[in-house]
């Protein structure tokens, strides 16, 4: 039976649950109206669980709106729905059995996002979700921003100075300006029915003013606070996801953004609805840390490789001459058998390293990895808890390779070993191979590096 674990997201006006396969794959979805009490809203969950799992179900995550402490698994304070008046993770988990981790809503969705939607191979991205309020969340380096236990709260932006009074108790929210529910407002305070659709306010924005103001007045708020989003975080992208996504990037067309130093792309997400019981069912499933290992012989060009994928992906990099380097420095001269020693005790430390990390994180490590014996490696990516392996196999032809060697040994720290060593590694390039514990995306670096193409074959690898 297909592993999987139950995804709930919990809106003003809907909860959404979902039985998610572990590459994110929907197996089953149930959508039902929400009981905004805290206790309505529970056992509601707790119904849709036990219609949802099946004997492959192990895990269950729910997004919730409001402030959300994740470490310690509370909430701590909610919006339309208040969550906050009681324990609902551990309630969750003991009436059903099952572990629970439990998240605000937004971070929820840019998981799900990142794992597998608009944002994946981005480390900096932005979401912002339009429904019946606006949530958000920040993913920097590859990680959720949480600041000191709740950060992301992005709908409670001040936008408007004296604007409408928002839930959070200030006025002039985004939330209070450019939500499924302002938009009612705006819509109120204009004059037309209560049943228009912002989709139809945008087919006659063009010739109608009335219309035209409607959303610009519900758009211009949401512009400010990408703005000021992009201005603070710099992302590499801004998300523009919910029910009322779709709608607003439209209508966001008709306020564009000002010209400044300040910049990036704003898109649609591209999971939909799916985008927070995706997220949270992947971020309740039991997972091993992740590494990619790029490989190769002393001077295959695999630390550019790993730099560039760093770069990219902002997944920790972790270099073995980066821990091994200064040692040679400080304790010099060095022998050729102490620089071993150095570099075994490097080796160690690199896993030592990961295995203080959080299980969801994802490194990339720059090695040669053929100078330990493979059982060795076997035995650091078990006791470092790593799930997933994919090796990015970096190799050139082994005269390029010597040549390249020759032309850096005057930069090398002492303790490398000299231009004695070029023959010996150019039948050591002749010889080696990938490791072949994992997917194996290969990298011929005698020609220009396809730096998107590399991307997305390792991120197919890492999935």
């Amino acid at each position: 039976m297909t592993r999987n674990a139950i995804g709930i997201d919990i809106g003003g006006t809907k909860i959404r649950a979902a039985r998610i396969a572990a590459d994110g794959a929907i197996l089953e979805v149930i959508t039902e109206a929400t009981d905004r009490s805290a206790a309505g809203c529970l056992a509601l969950c707790l119904s849709l669980t036990a219609r949802l799992r099946d004997g492959g179900t192990v895990a269950i995550g729910a997004g919730v709106p409001g402030q959300v402490d994740f470490a310690r698994q509370v909430v701590l304070s909610g919006g339309y729905v208040d969550l906050s008046t009681l324990p609902f993770a551990q309630r969750l988990a003991s009436e059903t059995g099952l572990p629970v981790v439990i998240d605000n809503d937004a971070n929820m969705a840019l998981v799900g996002e990142t794992r597998i939607g608009a944002a994946r191979g981005r480390g900096n991205a932005v979401l912002l979700t339009i429904g019946t309020g606006i949530g958000g969340a920040i993913l920097e380096g590859g990680r959720i921003l949480r600041g000191k236990g709740a950060a992301g709260q992005l709908g409670h932006l001040p936008v408007v100075p004296e604007g409408r009074r928002c839930v959070c108790g200030r006025r002039g929210c985004v939330e209070t300006e450019s939500s499924g529910t302002a938009f009612a407002t705006h819509l109120a305070e204009a004059g037309l029915p209560a049943a228009t659709r912002a989709e139809d306010l945008l087919e006659r924005a063009d010739r109608d003013p009335v219309a035209r103001a409607v959303l610009v007045a519900w758009a211009a708020p949401l512009r400010r606070a990408i703005e000021s989003l992009v201005t603070s975080v710099a992302p590499d992208l801004v998300l523009v996801g919910g029910g009322a996504g779709p709608v607003a990037l439209r209508a966001l067309g008709l306020v564009p953004a000002e010209r400044s130093w300040f910049d990036a792309p704003v898109a649609g997400a591209a999971l939909g609805d799916d985008a927070g019981v995706i997220g949270a069912a992947l971020a309740s499933l039991p997972a091993g840390r992740r590494v990619v290992l790029v490989n190769g012989v002393p001077a295959s060009g695999k630390s550019g490789v790993a730099a560039l994928i760093a770069k990219r992906t902002g997944w920790p990099l972790l270099a073995l001459d980066t821990l091994k380097n200064p040692f040679l420095l400080e304790f010099a001269p060095v022998d050729r058998p102490t620089n071993r020693r150095y570099g075994r005790a490097a080796y160690q430390a690199i896993f030592d390293t990961i295995a203080q990390h959080p299980p969801e994180t994802t490194f990339v490590v720059d090695a040669w990895f053929g100078f330990q014996p493979p059982e060795v490696l076997a035995g650091f990516l078990e006791v470092a808890g790593v799930a997933h392996v994919t090796e990015v196999w970096c190799h050139a032809r082994p005269e390029v390779v010597g040549a390249r060697y020759g032309a850096r040994v005057a930069t090398r720290p002492a303790g490398h070993p000299g231009l004695d060593y070029v023959p010996e590694l150019v039948r050591l390039a002749e010889a080696a191979k990938p490791l072949g514990i994992g997917a194996v995306v290969e990298v011929d670096t005698e020609t220009p590096v396809d730096a998107e193409a590399l991307l997305q074959k390792v991120l197919a690898a890492a999935r």
